[in-house]
């Protein structure tokens, strides 16, 4: 048995160094929400397996390569038709980041339950989906539900609604993620997307996480950014400001916190000290550029109680 199974589309990522439109460099890297969480997950110690389809590429050789060198467990990956998704990041202003993705008939859109039934049966702690893979088509979002639906007695079901609207409206996420809600035990959220899993008529967000908690949501977690981050469950609220690091690039962070919390999770820590570790992932991530390059591993999240300046020496 693995601590977590996720499963999802992994694509190559080239990133710019400056506009499109003027030319320059492009480096190339792997990027996937589901992938960066494994990663963060691995290096934090936690064995873990991704499922998804990579295309008969180099492309998809370069994904699986780079998730087995950071001893993510890849062995009920396939291969499927269509090539090898990609997602390409402009930086435009200060940390904005302009994301386009080329990934409409790609082979991790292929991703159906069947892809799932190895590693299902083969049992882990925690699955974590994400809505990213809901939103890629109807066999993934059958995935989803049908992977939350039968998990085994034991496991511990998280989504992250990660909503994109590229991929679809908020009220397509609504209609696929509100049915999900009775089969999942963490729910991680950002502020703005808690209305897309918690009942239509819930207005304010204490009113969501209630009806979310009342729905069998055992920890409605929200993300707020440069503000840090709060869980309600049944014993009331929990909240743990942003750590605070010079700003590099955001994206990755929502999954950096994912991985921090479920790693906190996994290793028997109470909220406070899920969100925590959650917190500090985060900031590990938008500290640093790319998705999961600067993750840390266990050994470094103290790295950030020293003085800014200081030298590890």
């Amino acid at each position: 048995m693995t601590d977590v199974l996720t499963f999802g589309e992994a694509m190559v990522a080239l990133r710019a160094d400056g506009p499109i439109r003027t030319g320059g460099a492009l480096r190339m890297s792997v990027a996937g929400a589901e992938a960066n969480v494994a990663i963060g997950l691995a290096r934090l110690g936690h064995r873990v397996r991704w499922v998804g389809c990579t295309g008969a590429d180099e492309f998809g050789a370069l994904v699986l390569r780079t998730l087995r060198a950071e001893s993510v467990d890849v062995a009920c990956a396939a291969r499927a038709e269509g090539p090898t998704g990609l997602v390409v990041f402009e930086p435009r202003v200060a940390d904005l980041t302009r994301v386009s993705y080329y990934r409409a008939g790609s082979a991790g859109s292929r991703l159906g339950p069947g892809h799932l039934e190895r590693a299902l049966a083969e049992g882990s702690r925690v699955l974590h989906t994400t809505g990213i893979t809901a939103a890629l088509g109807p066999e993934p979002l059958r995935a989803v539900r049908e992977a939350a639906s039968t998990a085994p007695g034991g496991t511990t079901v998280c989504l992250d609604v990660n909503h994109r609207a590229k991929l679809w409206s908020r009220q397509e996420a609504a209609a696929a993620l509100r049915p999900l809600m009775p089969y999942v035990d963490v729910l991680v959220a950002s502020d703005d997307e808690l209305a897309l899993a918690a009942p239509a008529g819930a207005r304010s967000e204490d009113r969501q996480a209630e009806a979310l908690l009342e729905a069998g949501v055992r920890e409605v977690v929200v993300k707020r950014g440069g503000q840090g981050a709060e869980v309600y469950d049944a014993s009331g609220r929990t909240a743990r400001p942003a750590v605070s690091v010079p700003v590099k690039d955001t994206v990755g962070a929502g999954d950096a916190f994912v991985a921090g919390y479920l790693s906190a999770f996994l290793d028997g820590e109470p909220v406070a000290g899920r969100l925590d570790r959650a917190v500090t992932t985060g900031a590990f991530a938008v500290a640093c550029a790319g998705d999961w390059e600067g993750l840390p591993t266990r050994d470094e999240l103290r790295l950030l109680r020293a003085a800014p300046g200081s030298a590890i020496r």
